[in-house]
């Protein structure tokens, strides 16, 4: 049910704005990109022609047969594959870039999705993230932790909204070399939360992974 009301949802999000943002998250990538939680594939139709193959990662079926269905029509070849973002099956440093784009609020062990992203890309390769975040604002943040530490995550899909992410995403190795602070939501019952769009680098030396429970 979450995930078909993501996809409804996600094209409603296309046609008040969120499309422009998909288009300047990916605008000027080149070689090969890995895109974690790919969801129903509306990112494909925004990749740049610079782009030589996307490899896209999304475990859920039903939003994964919507991928598959979008990148048919994507303007660069898109392989769209069952996997999890914390068990990347691909080689250390195979891919030029990366994409995080709606999907680390919602990811189980994020540390280890992130982990896994910086095995992944390449040394001085990026990662394009767009993700909603804890908001700025002291009391909407201590409600937004009431959430996640209640019911939110079981009624949306696992979605976390107090997540620090620009934080996590420095902790597993990258460094943030552009970001942009913006608010979006789906009138009227979803509230605009506040979004972070942007480029980071990875370090040279990666961190160490989580260890496994």
């Amino acid at each position: 049910m979450c995930a078909r009301l993501y996809a409804r949802q996600s094209v409603q999000a296309e046609r008040l704005g969120f499309a422009e943002r998909r288009a300047q998250l990916l605008e000027g990538l080149t070689g090969r990109v890995l895109e974690i939680g790919a969801g129903n594939g509306l990112n494909f139709r925004h990749y740049p022609a610079t782009v030589d193959e996307v490899v896209a990662v999304e475990p859920e079926r039903h939003l994964r047969e919507l991928a598959v269905m979008s990148a048919a029509n994507a303007p660069v070849p898109v392989q769209v594959v069952d996997a999890l973002a914390e068990e990347l099956p691909a080689a250390d440093a195979a891919f030029d870039a990366a994409v995080a784009s709606l999907t680390l609020c919602s990811i189980g062990d994020v540390e280890r999705a992130l982990a896994e992203l910086h095995r992944v890309v390449r040394p001085d390769g990026e990662l394009r993230f767009s993700e909603h975040v804890a908001s700025p604002r002291g009391a909407v943040r201590a409600l937004q932790r009431v959430a996640d530490a209640t019911v939110w995550p079981r009624v949306a899909g696992g979605c976390h909204l107090a997540r620090d992410t620009g934080r996590l995403i420095e902790e597993a190795g990258f460094e943030i070399v552009r970001c942009e602070r913006f608010a979006f939501g789906i009138p009227p019952l979803d509230p605009p939360k506040t979004h972070i769009i942007g480029v980071a680098r990875r370090a040279d030396s990666a961190p160490r992974a989580p260890e496994r429970a």
